[in-house]
């Protein structure tokens, strides 16, 4: 007896030892809890489709409650069925699963349970040593003290690594399904609970056969179980499918949308913004940009393009194309490239008349005419005399326009309406300014003209519709539209943009059975090519022409322009 008390005491003294030497430097639980997660931010598109990612992936934050059952069921049945039974450590899960792999001859089950796993992802390295290993098994025990069944459940499905720097069902969900976590099928869900075996190799986007062949072990699993039945398994298993990859030529959207960020997210928090992009426009926009670039633009020496389309009414941006290939160039045309607009300004000239007192049935000469040894030509237009200012704007008239800048009190004037109606300056104070010398962005001028479409209100483009952080609601609200010119000078302006595309140079536009109105623009040397339409309640513009500046072959703002955009309205309406 005095033998085993001695040996008994010593024995407790060397596991106390032991005990103190694997948990010297275990981490504090309470503070990895709250440090684990690192900032990314998640863009979706307006229909909750997953459009880009920074840093790692991380959805909502779900609740088990509101899951579908069979989601929590798949997890269970695949990684710890006893996960309702054992304390954190499961000794006949490690039996079970020793048995099966000396009878497989290879590693085929593993031992550990959903407790030890969320042990080791939230608070350890993936070191694999008997040291981890006690570590993990030691923290899973405190998990098991602190939170019930369900905390954990939860806590794991929010956190688990699922490939493709998706952390979390609800990413992984959006990303390979398209589809939030409780709109999950029991096939998602058998896929995403095969994941955590290997992630990287049997990632969807990487390995779909090995993704559906882990799902069928999944959906095996479960009705095994009695999650679900032997007939559900094998129409479940028929009925595996993944979600396109989102296109990568919405970069550019993303990274505009990207660059407002840091002035206004909150600090330190994973980000998730529903954007206001429209996925079926924006594959218009990047199909028949495409198209047009490889058919009629090359042969024109068309190198590159920009699309912007915006809603007239709020602001919203709803596709973007910042060049041909965000792969091989991310530079955003759309809102980087200052360019002169050509005629593409002239409607802020004519809107300048307007507010001075003219009207669109008010006559102008389209003689020639000389300011200060300046005299602007009117290229293939013939003079007739006399002309309305709705034919003046309608035909792109260079000499009308100069009088009817004039008339409006000169360049300042028409610099201070362009500006009240959402165009950014500086603005030349120069007469060249009739002629559209200013230099601006694609996007400043759809801006522009959304006050002729919706009344008269300034709107500012924005890209984020909602943003949450860490699942609650952060205010996001965009500036709200706020009058800038007059009701009726609007309607005055839609009406003569309208007559460009039914008899002017932009009749290239027109959509049988749509209300169209546009302008179009042309710099010298064809070097750029405009067309900012106007058409369900969206301003769309368009941009052609070559980074280095190279002039066009006859490409002018009424030909492949206007082409390009009733082709967007058309694959849109489609």
């Amino acid at each position: 007896m005095r033998w085993a008390v001695i040996l008994s005491v010593w024995g407790m003294v060397a596991g106390f030892l032991a005990l103190l030497w694997f948990a010297w430097d275990l981490p504090r639980p309470e503070d990895a809890l709250g440090a684990t997660r690192r900032p990314s931010v998640t863009m979706l598109a307006a229909d909750g489709a997953l459009l880009a990612t920074s840093g790692d992936l991380y959805g909502e934050t779900v609740r088990l409650r509101d899951l579908p059952a069979h989601l929590p069921a798949a997890f269970v049945a695949i990684e710890d069925r006893r996960f309702r039974d054992h304390a954190g450590l499961d000794v006949i899960g490690v039996a079970r699963a020793l048995v099966a792999n000396l009878t497989a001859g290879r590693v085929v089950q593993g031992g550990s349970t959903i407790t030890q796993q969320l042990a080791k992802n939230l608070f350890l390295t993936p070191e694999r040593s008997l040291r981890r290993k006690v570590q993990e098994a030691l923290l899973a025990l405190w998990l098991e003290h602190r939170f019930s069944k369900d905390e954990l459940l939860t806590i794991y499905l929010n956190r688990v690594y699922l490939g493709a720097g998706t952390f979390g069902v609800d990413a992984a969900a959006r990303l390979y399904f398209g589809v939030p976590a409780r709109g999950l099928s029991i096939a998602q869900s058998a896929v995403l609970a095969g994941l955590p075996r290997a992630p990287s190799r049997l990632n969807p986007r990487v390995n779909p056969s090995a993704a559906v062949g882990r799902a069928v072990e999944v959906l095996d699993a479960m009705a095994e179980t009695g999650a679900i039945t032997a007939a559900q398994a094998l129409t479940e298993a028929e009925r595996i499918r993944f979600a396109r990859p989102p296109s990568r030529d919405a970069g550019w959207f993303a990274d505009w949308v990207r660059d407002g960020l840091a002035e206004r997210a909150p600090p330190g928090t994973d980000l998730l913004l529903r954007t206001t992009l429209d996925t079926r426009l924006q594959a218009a926009v990047e199909a028949r940009i495409e198209a047009l670039l490889a058919g009629p633009g090359r042969a024109a020496g068309v190198a590159q393009g920009a699309v912007v389309a915006m809603e007239a009414a709020t602001g919203a941006v709803r596709a973007m194309a910042g060049g041909r290939d965000y792969r091989s160039s991310p530079f955003n045309r759309a809102t980087q490239a200052r360019r002169q607009p050509g005629s593409a300004f002239k409607p802020f000239v004519f809107l300048a008349a307007l507010e001075a007192g003219a009207t669109p049935d008010d006559e102008v000469s389209d003689a020639p005419v000389s300011l200060g040894g300046w005299a602007p030509g009117n290229g293939a237009w013939r003079a007739r005399g006399a002309i309305t200012l709705e034919d003046a704007l309608a035909h792109s008239v260079n000499t009308a326009a100069v009088r009817i800048m004039q008339r409006a009190g000169g360049p300042r004037a028409v610099a201070a309406s362009a500006g009240r109606a959402g165009l950014p300056g500086p603005l030349p104070r120069e007469a060249s300014i009739a002629l559209g010398t200013a230099e601006v962005t694609l996007l400043d001028l759809v801006a522009g003209y959304a006050p002729f479409a919706n009344g008269g209100n300034r709107v500012a483009p924005f890209g984020i519709a909602e943003a949450r952080a860490e699942g609650r609601a952060v205010a996001w609200l965009p500036a709200a539209p706020a009058p800038a010119i007059a009701p009726e000078h609007a309607a005055a302006m839609l009406r003569m943009l309208g007559a460009v595309v039914a008899r002017g140079t932009g009749r290239a536009a027109s959509v049988p059975g749509l209300a169209v109105a546009g302008k179009t623009g042309t710099t010298q040397d064809n070097r750029d090519a405009w067309f900012i339409g106007i058409a369900g309640g969206l301003v769309i513009g368009v941009w052609l022409g070559n980074d280095d500046a190279r002039p066009m072959e006859g490409v002018a703002g009424g030909g492949l322009p206007a082409r390009l955009f009733r082709e967007i309205l058309e694959a849109a309406r489609g």
